[in-house]
């Protein structure tokens, strides 16, 4: 393969060439019903992906950041009340979290799996806790029942960041049926994408459901008989349809992703390089859908220019820990306070790993990788 070959982090094009007709079918569907904004389309949709989640309740709404912004408020928390989360994330996660006039309490990940290190959180936890907010990062879950039974013992709520975990399950446990709530993106850039904004939250409880529902459209019920202050968090009918096309191949398509990791682990492991210069992403469970493939390096921004150089598409997610982002300056955070999250977010980089990548263009990133690195970086 040519060097200068573009190799994308994702091609969507690709993934939507073979649906297209029925893509262009689904949405003429809602234009000629003339109606948008939630209705039968959406219904549909959250009949059909909480079936296929093994979820009691699902509900569209406007984005993965809404889904964890209307869960939370639908749980009444009081402003000061403390949330315990990762400090390694999307900023969605802890935004929501203070944007409620919460308090977020970090505490550190584990260096295997990047996920919140549950072997902490009770040292973490004051007589101001009131839940308990992990993300299932790069597609990859914390342990169900450990999470589970840990918010029993102290009497806390849970909200799953399952935003980039869609199909995955563990211990018997689907991503975002383990919580009071779970919350799901639909960016066009995740294992299931529309073509814009879009999420959706579940629950495995009907009253918590039913409360998420009223605040999801203002808090009204009957229509303009407003209950509560809610928020316009609804899923638009053209997103759901072409949501419900492309769910039926979720499943595929995390199976895609999973060889092309099992790939990319056989080729990086043959190499023989030292793990701090390559180490491979940790699994701790079979069914990681690896949203992301993130191997580490003490050469990363080197490594990073050049597969630039080559063409070769990569990301850091995610540069900058949150405890250190400068809008959460006044929690008091100071760097060396989660030393895992801050190396992590040195030596993390990801490669390229969806599901239409191919043999050819996964094997030239590995090798790419491997000469830079196995030449000193």
């Amino acid at each position: 393969m040519s060097t200068d070959s573009a190799i994308p982090m994702v091609d969507l094009t690709a993934q939507h060439a073979p649906l297209m007709a029925e893509l262009r079918e689904a949405i003429e569907r809602v234009v000629a019903s003339g109606h948008f904004i939630l209705g039968e389309e959406v219904e549909r949709f959250e009949s059909e992906i909480a079936s296929e989640l093994g979820v009691a309740h699902a509900l569209g709404v406007s984005s993965g950041t809404d889904a964890l912004l209307l869960s939370l408020m639908a749980l009444d928390l009081a402003p000061g009340d403390e949330v315990i989360t990762t400090p390694f994330s999307f900023f969605a996660t802890t935004a929501c979290i203070q944007r409620l006039g919460l308090r977020p309490v970090f505490v550190d990940i584990e260096e295997h799996s990047f996920n919140l290190d549950l072997s902490r959180v009770e040292a973490a936890i004051t007589e101001r806790t009131r839940a308990l907010l992990p993300v299932h990062l790069y597609g990859q879950l914390l342990e169900p029942q450990a999470l589970r039974a840990l918010c029993e013992r102290h009497g806390l709520r849970l909200v799953e960041d399952a935003a980039q975990a869609i199909g995955v399950s563990r211990d018997g446990f689907a991503a975002g049926s383990v919580g009071d709530y779970g919350c799901f993106s639909f960016f066009p850039t995740k294992n299931l994408g529309c073509f814009g904004d879009g999420g959706l939250v579940t629950s495995r409880e009907g009253g918590l459901a039913d409360r998420a529902r009223l605040l999801r459209g203002h808090g009204a019920r009957p229509k303009y008989h407003h209950l509560e202050v809610g928020g316009n968090f609804r899923l638009d009918a053209i997103q759901a349809a072409v949501l419900r096309v492309k769910l039926p191949h979720v499943r595929a398509w995390n199976a895609a992703r999973r060889r092309n990791a099992d790939r990319y682990d056989t080729l990086l492991a043959a190499a023989g390089l030292p793990e701090s210069r390559l180490r491979t992403p940790g699994r701790v469970h079979p069914e990681h859908n690896f949203h992301q493939y993130v191997i580490r390096s003490d050469r990363r921004d080197a490594l990073r220019n050049h597969l630039r150089e080559k063409g070769i598409a990569s990301e850091v997610y995610y540069p900058l820990p949150l405890h250190l982002q400068p809008c959460f300056r006044d929690l008091g955070y100071a760097p060396g306070d989660m030393p895992r999250a801050e190396r992590a977010a040195e030596e993390a980089l990801a490669l390229p790993v969806f599901p239409e990548l191919g043999e050819e263009r996964l094997r030239h990133v590995a090798t790419t990788v491997i000469e830079f690195l196995g030449a000193g970086g």
